[in-house]
């Protein structure tokens, strides 16, 4: 069951706090915990896009009652994520008509940049079995850093490694690498910001490498401009 937008925010805030007044490290899976609450933790809408060699692709974030919406138009489309206790699920709304994302699609490309419905789903959150490798500073914010094996046949990944902000439970970058231990995608985060007194993302930089010569083959910024201010 997913929760209301406004009791996330109280609960992550009251599990953040329960983290930090622990004598001891918190594990792997309390952290991922956090992170899958921080991602619905607020209520707003956002101005936002999507940015590559081709263009500029302008959409909003939209998070409420627990599901983060991504809205398009020409053509209108919105993809939608709702975190639930035990899974991810993934809508798309194109038509008139709302259909679920199932995992044949999940290596498609969105608006032909680098970011892929298997990136939004964030199915990795709920990976079995996660390892807590130690904590880093990233963007000058201390994260702690974690990896997962992916479940057989359930990802493009074998395995990732996460960064994930000590403070808010934000991800601060995300790496997915191949069988051989060869990265194939990295989400980072190049710049914060604060919007309604709290921390999110300003810049994220996504990027695609070939597995063959690991050079990056696609790169997409995605940009968060500043709130969506209510009509009139």
């Amino acid at each position: 069951m997913i929760r209301p937008a406004t009791q996330a925010s109280s609960a992550l805030l009251v599990f953040l706090l329960a983290l930090a007044a622990q004598a001891q490290t918190p594990t792997a899976d309390e952290i991922l915990r956090a992170a899958r609450l921080g991602a619905t933790d607020q209520q707003t809408t956002l101005r936002a896009q999507l940015r590559n060699d081709a263009g500029r692709t302008p959409f909003t974030i939209s998070q409420d009652h627990g599901v983060v919406s991504y809205t398009f138009t020409n053509p209108d489309q919105q993809i939608q994520l709702a975190l639930g206790g035990g899974a991810s699920e993934l809508r798309e709304r194109k038509g008139g008509s709302t259909a679920k994302v199932t995992p044949a699609r999940y290596d498609e490309k969105v608006r032909g940049t680098a970011i892929t419905y298997e990136d939004l789903a964030l199915r990795l959150l709920y990976w079995p079995n996660p390892k807590l490798l130690g904590e880093e500073t990233m963007i000058l914010r201390k994260a702690w850093k974690l990896e997962i094996q992916a479940p057989k046949g359930e990802s493009q990944f074998a395995a990732t490694r996460l960064w994930i902000d000590q403070q808010s439970g934000a991800a601060l970058q995300i790496e997915g690498y191949g069988p051989d231990g060869r990265i194939l995608k990295r989400f980072k985060v190049i710049s914060p910001q604060k919007i309604n007194g709290k921390w999110m993302l300003r810049t994220m930089r996504v990027e695609t490498y070939d597995p063959g010569t690991h050079k990056v083959t696609d790169r997409t910024y995605l940009e968060v401009l500043g709130e969506e201010k209510p009509a009139g």
